[in-house]
């Protein structure tokens, strides 16, 4: 396996999936990336792992270049700053590993949520 493509990751995109959500989800995502003024390309039919791996990149990228976008990017989407602070502090690497779950499990709530309450 990709050492950039966790596993938690590709786990929660597998449950995603399970419920039919998937394309939801990525929608999702493009969504609050644009909304942050962040570029995040994948394409419509994109695996899970590639995803994972996009997403990966892009914040690892943003940690270490733009850090400021990479905050409007974590309101955007709205991952509690609660669990941000919460995160191990090993590397960049590892930091950026944790945020990609974060964030998708963040953009599965909003998507779940909207399927069952619309």
């Amino acid at each position: 396996m990709d050492e950039v493509v966790d596993r938690n990751s590709l786990a929660l995109l597998k449950k995603v999936t399970s419920h039919q959500l998937y394309d939801a989800l990525l929608l999702q995502l493009r969504k609050d990336f644009k909304v942050a003024n962040v570029n995040l390309v994948f394409k419509d039919q994109a695996k899970p792992n590639e995803v994972v791996r996009e997403l990966y990149h892009t914040i690892n990228h943003l940690i270490l270049h733009r850090f400021n976008d990479y905050l409007n990017l974590l309101y955007a989407v709205d991952v509690p700053e609660k669990q941000i602070k919460q995160l191990e502090n090993n590397s960049t690497f590892e930091i950026a590993k944790q945020v990609t779950l974060l964030i998708l499990k963040r953009e599965w709530q909003k998507v779940w949520f909207r399927k069952k309450y619309s």
